[in-house]
C-alpha cells in the first residue's frame, strides 16, 4: 500500500486525507500546531508535528512515503514566509526529497495568493522534475470549489503512482503533468 504525506494538513487536507484513505492509500499528515494533531488522527491519518517553514522538521515524516502533497496555495502568516513555501522552502524540499523513499510530488498552484507565487513555484516543480526525473503533477483547481478541488487532488496522487507502476525499470517516468 503506498503512503502519501500531506503538507501542511488544514481543512482541505483533512478531506483530501479521508478521500485517500477512501482510495485505499495510507496516509501521514503534517501540522505545526500541537491544538490540530487530534483532528488529523480523526480522518485515519497517522498525525505529525512538523513546520513546512523549516525542511528539516519534515524529513523523519518523509519515511516509507511515495507521495508527498505540497498544499500552501492559501498558506498565512508573514509574506516573506508564504512566498518561500513557493519558491525557497519548496526548492529545499525537492532537493532533500530525492534521497528519500518520496518518488512522486503534487504542488498545489492555486488558492488565495498571489498567482506570481504559483509560477514560481511551477518553475521549482519543473526544475526539480526535470533534474531528478521526479513526476510531478500540479493541482489548479480553485480551492474554493471544493469538490472539484478534492477530486483534482485524489486523481493527482493517483497519477503520480500510476506513472511510477507504468515506467519500465530504469526508464524515466513522464516528469510534470497536467496543470
Amino acid at each position: 500500500m503506498a503512503r502519501v504525506l500531506i503538507v501542511p494538513c488544514g481543512a482541505r487536507g483533512e478531506a483530501l486525507a479521508r478521500g485517500l484513505i477512501e482510495d485505499g492509500f495510507a496516509v501521514r499528515a503534517t501540522t505545526r500546531r500541537p491544538e490540530r494533531l487530534a483532528a488529523i488522527r480523526q480522518t485515519g491519518a497517522e498525525a505529525v508535528l512538523a513546520d513546512p517553514d523549516r525542511i528539516g522538521t519534515l524529513m523523519d515524516a518523509l519515511a516509507g512515503v511515495s507521495v508527498l502533497c505540497w498544499l500552501a496555495g492559501n498558506a498565512q502568516g508573514p509574506q516573506d514566509k508564504v512566498e518561500a513555501l513557493h519558491d525557497e522552502r519548496l526548492r529545499m524540499l525537492f532537493e532533500k526529497v530525492v534521497d528519500t523513499p518520496v518518488r512522486g510530488v503534487v504542488y498545489e498552484a492555486a488558492g488565495s495568493l498571489d498567482p506570481a507565487l504559483f509560477a514560481r513555484g511551477r518553475a521549482v516543480a519543473q526544475e526539480a522534475s526535470s533534474t531528478w526525473a521526479l513526476p510531478v503533477r500540479i493541482l489548479t483547481a480553485d480551492p474554493r470549489e471544493h469538490s472539484v478541488w478534492l477530486q483534482e487532488a485524489r486523481t493527482a496522487v493517483g497519477d503520480v503512482l500510476s506513472l511510477l507502476r507504468d515506467t519500465p525499470p530504469g526508464a524515466t517516468p513522464s516528469r510534470v503533468g497536467p496543470d
